[in-house]
């Protein structure tokens, strides 16, 4: 059984730029104990200090989210597509304010 692992350019820095690689892992935990062994980085980088997943590293399985499908408890099937999606926050948004233009216009600054 085999399935295949895709990784955003963010992640991929710690496999040494490879995007996608095979896997014989038969669910999440066992990926990421592959992780260990194969791309030591990378395991740095997803997992947390008790060794599971952190919380903003999200995983598709043939674009269906995990914890949809029983989380840690699913099981991979053979040519699955597993996917690692860091997730995005944005930041603090400056002061907004209004701003006054010529003939009483007013507009608004910021976010």
């Amino acid at each position: 059984m085999s399935v295949k692992v895709t990784l955003p350019t963010a992640l991929a820095r710690h496999t040494d730029g490879q995007k996608s690689f095979a896997s014989e892992a038969k669910n999440l935990p066992g990926l990421l104990a592959e992780f260990d062994a194969k791309f030591p980085a990378l395991a740095q980088n997803v997992k947390d200090d008790s060794g599971n997943l952190r919380k903003f590293i999200n995983v598709y399985i043939n674009d269906e989210d995990i914890r949809f499908l029983g989380g840690d408890a699913h099981q991979f099937e053979d040519g699955d597509e597993v996917m690692l999606i860091p997730s995005i926050a944005g930041g603090r948004c400056g002061q907004r304010r209004f701003l006054t233009l010529p003939y009483n216009e007013s507009v608004l600054e910021g976010c």
